[in-house]
């Protein structure tokens, strides 16, 4: 399939560049897969489109302060740093702004408590760095690092925890799913109370999800790799959801890679902690999910390709052109579309 398939315009007024003031307040595009049908909502009235029985599987992943800017020391050229991978004894895989300008060796100096050398040159922009300092790390980050805002946000975000999922709890995503920002405490109770079984699973967001599609033709497109974890209640609950017909709803493109890695290796859920690197894109059959909540994405990105294949390129696009028109908010601060099979 050809990248300019899954191209649309989109005005820039319609870039979100702050989240809504209330969380559940944004606007909700019901996508009816069987039909084509669309409704127009606000995201707490998805309480209405949730049943007993039905199973909701978020991932808390958490976002580190990943963003780091220094100096080489040998130079003094700034040099931009945004960390997407924490390893052992402070070994980080990174993704560096000035890349060419970091070699094998390299210092750079981020503040007077950290420092980081450049161990390995990858593809990509890509560096291993081990980072030199004292006492906790993420400690460290906290006090010196800015989230990981993409770039095509332009205002600084006033509160680093509208960044975050209101359930985000194990550290290690260079950039939030962004599609459990709608979520309130209030929102996730009720749901709770209606009889929707909420399960946690982890996929910390890398290059993976959001590095850019180059290749003109998109099976030549080279995914990287995302670490991620089922326990084993998790799975259990999700097989017996499955067995008794019961409907399993992915919450973002990062729950829902990681539930379909899970199934294709093993035809059933398993207690699982390993990397993927899926590429989803149509067609595909899906195996473990039956409805996705999800965010507006980015032209010619793999997160609308993997949308695409789950109801139809020409769905896709007609809802996101209905969307523009009825001026709703895209991509992580933006607004949020439920993809049912009802």
């Amino acid at each position: 399939m050809r990248l300019d398939e899954f191209d649309f315009n989109l005005p820039e007024e319609l870039i979100a560049q702050h989240p809504v003031e209330k969380r559940d307040e944004s606007k909700l595009l019901i996508l009816h897969k069987n039909t084509g049908q669309i409704e127009h909502k606000h995201f707490h009235d998805i309480i209405d489109y949730l049943h007993p029985g039905d199973v909701l599987v978020r991932n808390n992943s958490k976002v580190i302060p990943a963003r780091l800017f220094g100096v080489k020391e040998e130079t003094g050229a700034h040099v931009e740093v945004l960390i997407l991978k924490i390893g052992e004894n402070g070994i980080c895989e990174c993704l560096c702004g000035n890349a060419k300008a970091i070699k094998q060796g390299t210092i750079i100096k981020f503040s007077d408590e950290l420092k980081g050398q450049c161990l390995m040159v990858k593809e990509e922009g890509i560096r291993i760095i081990k980072m030199i300092y004292e006492g906790i790390f993420i400690e460290i980050l906290e006090r010196i690092g800015q989230m990981p805002t993409p770039p095509y946000i332009h205002e600084q975000l006033k509160d680093n925890n509208r960044y975050q999922n209101i359930y985000a709890k194990i550290l290690g995503s260079a950039a939030c799913p962004t599609a459990g920002l709608h979520f309130t405490d209030e929102l996730i109770e009720k749901i709770k109370q209606k009889g929707i079984e909420v399960l946690d699973i982890t996929l910390h967001v890398g290059l993976g999800t959001f590095k850019p599609v180059k290749e003109e033709t998109i099976e030549n497109h080279h995914m990287h790799f995302e670490t991620y974890s089922m326990s084993k209640e998790v799975a259990d609950a999700l097989n017996k959801a499955k067995k008794e017909g019961r409907r399993i709803i992915a919450v973002g493109t990062t729950s829902t890679r990681t539930l379909e890695s899970i199934m294709a290796k093993y035809g059933e859920f398993r207690q699982d902690n390993d990397e993927t690197n899926i590429f989803i894109y149509p067609p595909y059959e899906f195996k473990a999910i039956d409805c996705q909540i999800t965010n507006f994405h980015l032209p010619k990105s793999t997160l609308i390709m993997m949308i695409s294949a789950f109801t139809s390129k020409e769905m896709i696009l007609n809802a996101y052109k209905v969307a523009i028109e009825n001026k709703y908010r895209f991509f992580s601060f933006g607004d949020s579309m439920f993809i049912t099979n009802e």
